[in-house]
């Protein structure tokens, strides 16, 4: 084997690998989604495991099966819940350790360990991980926020296979980012012994990245959330006309025309994915 294969396999930790495998069968997912329908058995079984939201209630109608395992999509907030209260409490047990000089809970140092954190080396990424947690958990309360109080779910549903990851995914993008802090027994190490000291322009840079992504997809948010409402604050079903801060319909509501006005509108069909790239580790 190559040296520098034999490199990267001894650097492939648990969550390494966990992140890997994850990759790996998104790309499967998607190769598979260009075969032609009747070279993939149990296509059906297949449609219906990737298929999310209205893409569920096309034609034909889905099996009862197949129906057994939806959740409804408004369990969204469900993840947010998870998120705020988990990545809290590590952003709290960093907090304590950076700060104070507090060791992590030996369960959770255990854990850490078992997933590959860092020991003694590369003591000047403290900072950089306490950030990414904290707009982590940031992030989190602004989405659940608009999970209660901005977005309008209709009646569609999910996987119950995507909830569980949804679910997960939250909880282990804490747990990566928290054993990229290099440790010193049960605390964190810093070089210098002043995470402070460890500023450096990028962080900034990457702050003032967050603030403006976040300002600007809850601004996409708020728009579609109120596409979802007329008059009546009833939720219709409506074919989108993108053209370009809010959106222009018809006089009569019951119209299936709306012009879609600003955050990038024009320039993306889903904006509001593009600036989760962007806030999101």
């Amino acid at each position: 084997m190559a040296p520098w294969a034999e490199a990267e396999l001894s650097a492939l930790n648990p969550l390494r690998a966990v992140w890997l495998t994850l990759t790996a069968a998104f790309l499967l997912t998607l190769l598979l989604q260009l075969l032609p329908p009747g070279l993939l058995p149990g296509c059906a079984i297949f449609q219906d495991l990737i298929r999310y939201g209205k893409t569920k209630c096309g034609e034909p109608p889905r099996p009862a099966a197949c129906r057994a395992f939806d959740v409804p999509k408004r369990y969204f907030s469900h993840f947010y819940i998870i998120s705020v209260l988990w990545n809290g409490f590590l952003l709290w047990c960093l907090s304590q350790s950076l700060f104070l000089g507090a060791p992590f809970p030996s369960w959770l140092h255990g854990l850490l360990r078992i997933l590959g954190a860092a020991q003694f080396q590369g003591g000047e990424l403290a900072l950089s991980a306490f950030l990414v947690l904290v707009f982590l958990w940031l992030h989190s309360i602004r989405r659940l926020f608009e999970c209660l109080y901005v977005s309008v779910f209709s009646n569609v549903m999910i996987h119950v296979v995507q909830y569980c990851f949804g679910l997960v995914y939250y909880v282990l993008v804490g747990l990566t980012v928290l054993s990229q802090v290099p440790m010193d027994g049960r605390n964190a190490y810093v070089t210098g012994k002043n995470v402070l000291m460890q500023a450096r322009w990028f962080h900034i840079l990457g702050m003032m990245m967050f603030i403006w992504s976040s300002a600007h997809q809850y601004k996409c948010h708020v728009i579609l959330g109120n596409l979802r409402k007329n008059k009546a604050e009833e939720v219709p079903y409506f074919h989108f006309a993108l053209v370009s801060a809010n959106y222009i319909a018809s006089n009569d509501h019951n119209q299936s025309s709306i012009l879609l006005l600003g955050s990038w509108m024009l320039e993306l069909l889903q904006p509001h994915w593009a600036m989760k790239i962007k806030v999101t580790p």
